[in-house]
């Protein structure tokens, strides 16, 4: 496979997601936080392209209200900002919402990008599905990212569920879905790295599911 023109889009992670009502629960946020900033060293060492985005809402919002603490950045992000960098900040779940990240993305010929963050429940994967109208690929992290619990009238989903499941859905069509090792690996390789699609994973699924495939 041949090496995508990679940038790394690093999701909200902002203080928020660390002290907030909206703590990531799994994987570990600060497991995800030091794979967050791995994948940073990786492309700040090979000239990567860098999107840092914020989720901003108005004075008095009671999560990423502009200027608070929820909406801060991490310090072990903040501390090590970059003038390369792109800075963004969005109010809708898509990176590509409402921004210039794509037109940017675009004058620098990348097409694949690598998304670390938070949330995987929402602004991961609004991105991820929102590249493929871009006509862009994407990798994303799974230990570089993060969900949290939920409930509501629908039911309930730990945020292991909710994460590890977003994972398998993801890889069967957005998502090149891997681990921060193993980017660094295809990075430093010079190669993609590998992704299923929704035929394959319907196969796979009937088969490690015998039993409710014929029920239906």
């Amino acid at each position: 496979m041949d090496a995508p023109r990679r940038a790394l889009v690093v999701i909200d992670v902002q203080q928020e997601y660390f002290d907030g009502i909206l703590q990531i629960q799994y994987p570990p946020r600060d497991e995800s936080l030091k794979n967050i900033g791995r994948a940073l060293d990786v492309a700040e060492r090979d000239g990567m392209p860098v999107v840092v985005v914020q989720h901003q809402f108005p004075v008095g919002a009671p999560v990423f209200a502009v200027g608070s603490e929820s909406w801060n950045l991490h310090a072990e992000i903040q501390n090590r900002a970059s003038q390369g960098w792109k800075r963004v900040v969005k109010g809708n779940a898509s990176v590509f919402s409402g921004t210039d990240v794509a037109q940017w993305l675009s004058d620098r010929d990348v097409d694949c990008i690598t998304i670390v963050g938070f949330m995987t429940n929402n602004c991961d994967i609004a991105t991820a599905a929102a590249a493929e109208e871009l006509g862009l690929g994407v990798e994303l992290l799974s230990d570089a990212t993060g969900a949290i619990h939920i409930s509501n009238e629908v039911g309930s989903a730990s945020a292991q569920q909710v994460h590890e499941t977003l994972m398998v859905l993801l890889h069967s069509n957005f998502a090149a879905v891997a681990s921060t090792e193993a980017w660094i690996t295809a990075v430093e390789g010079g190669q993609a790295l590998p992704k299923s699609d929704l035929g394959s994973s319907a196969i796979q699924g009937r088969a490690d599911f015998p039993d409710l495939a014929a029920m239906a």
